[in-house]
């Protein structure tokens, strides 16, 4: 008789946990350092400009261009010689005379003279000869002639050529997330399309047969996924995209044909992970692949594995919707950031604050504690409940306890991930 899903453990192969439980688990560290050397920043992409904001910059951008391309008015007014303005004000205005106008896009086309002055709007070419604008309210103009009421130095409310970008200035750096501003930037020297890091492609798998698909009612003895829909929305917001997300029955053949496919470039596999008897995601991934890890010495999200299928990474997290998302920003969205050419740290703003009471940590393990934030003290909400997705919703973020250490007593200063 062969192992299969239903027969005896001692007919089982070495390795295979269902129903024994961990001999040993691998420390995050070690699990850590494993992932982090199965990892690459993916191929670059062409995208249109205004699909580029929230992408990664796959190399730097060099400007062919100065911005702007010419000196222009930075005022509404009249461009002059800086030299004619010289000891004018409003008790001794100086003449100068009007020989045209400037506008954003009709430059005016003659050259300056001395005792000359030329109308120009904001925006538009200084003339040739001029080296500064007058603004109008120091000024009157009547029948082609202008009274200075004040003197301008050279260079005075003129915006020069390149002062914002010089030709052959790298503007932007690969590994950069554009955010708007940039996208601004990038139009102004001309970039239509922009090479960045192709999106991870991810694909979600939810385990068992007693999960509902998100948005159904629950029933008596189901309960309807609740890690589909926050995996999706973490791949999301670490750049990657989910390319397929399905219900898989608790069917080892079953299972193992949603596994395979070239649709994406990370498997994640939520349930079926730990050491029950329908745990058969492991085994799966041992007899077709490499199981890598399992089984790591965290609290909560022990059962998480790690490993690769087709050469592709593949996580297995715990079914418990907590384990799920602990094990999810420890290991697989590292994997989407890196991929996507992302910063591997964490992507949660940090706050460093006091401890309201204190937090306990066996040595050995490392602990993803929940908490709030209250009055600018920190409130663990408690380590257990790794089903209880609500302790994730009514906290401001976690405490990371390394495993070295037994925790922090009451008024220690720790360093929150906070979720906003």
């Amino acid at each position: 008789m062969t192992a299969d899903a239903t027969g005896p453990s001692s007919t089982r192969p070495p390795g295979d946990v269902r129903m024994r439980g961990f001999a040993e688990r691998t420390t995050v560290e070690a699990a850590l350092d494993w992932l982090d050397r199965q990892l690459s920043e993916l191929d670059e992409e062409q995208v249109p400009l205004d699909g580029a904001a929230g992408r990664v910059l796959a190399g730097p951008v060099t400007s062919d261009f100065d911005v702007p391309g010419f000196d222009r008015a930075m005022m509404d007014g009249f461009a002059v010689r800086a030299e004619d303005t010289d000891g004018a004000s409003t008790y001794n205005p100086l003449v100068l005379e009007e020989i045209g106008c400037a506008l954003p896009g009709q430059p005016h086309d003659g050259t300056l003279a001395s005792g000359q002055a030329v109308r120009i709007m904001t925006g538009a070419p200084l003339p040739a000869g001029a080296d500064a604008v007058l603004p109008a309210e120091r000024a009157e103009c009547d029948d082609r002639r202008v009274a200075v009421h004040d003197a301008v130095s050279p260079g005075k409310h003129v915006g020069r050529r390149g002062e914002d970008v010089m030709a052959g200035a790298t503007i932007l750096c690969a590994g950069r997330v554009l955010r708007p501003q940039d996208l601004g930037l990038l139009s102004s020297i001309g970039a239509g399309i922009v090479s960045v890091v192709r999106r991870p492609r991810v694909a979600v798998l939810t385990t068992g047969n007693e999960v509902l698909p998100a948005g159904a009612a629950p029933r008596p003895n189901r309960i309807v996924d609740a890690n589909g829909p926050m995996l999706a929305a973490l791949v999301a917001r670490d750049g990657g995209a989910v390319v397929r997300r399905s219900i898989v029955a608790d069917d080892p053949q079953v299972l193992l044909t949603a596994m395979r496919g070239d649709d994406f470039d990370v498997l994640i596999v939520s349930g079926g992970s730990s050491v029950g008897e329908e745990d058969y995601a492991p085994r799966l991934l041992a007899q077709h692949g490499e199981l890598a890890v399992h089984g790591i010495a965290m609290r909560p999200s022990s059962p998480t594995g790690m490993g690769r299928l087709a050469g592709r990474p593949v996580f297995l997290l715990p079914g418990n919707p907590v384990s799920c998302l602990c094990a999810y920003d420890f290991f697989a969205g590292r994997a989407v950031r890196v991929l996507g050419g992302r910063s591997a740290d964490w992507p949660h703003r940090r706050v460093a604050a006091p401890l309201a009471r204190k937090i306990a940590s066996p040595i050995g393990r490392v602990d993803y504690m929940r908490v709030t934030m209250n009055d600018g003290r920190v409130e663990p909400l408690g380590t257990g409940g790794a089903s209880i997705l609500t302790t994730t919703t009514r906290a401001d973020g976690f405490v990371i306890v390394p495993a070295d250490s037994e925790g922090y007593p009451a008024g220690a200063t720790v360093t929150v991930m906070l979720y906003d």
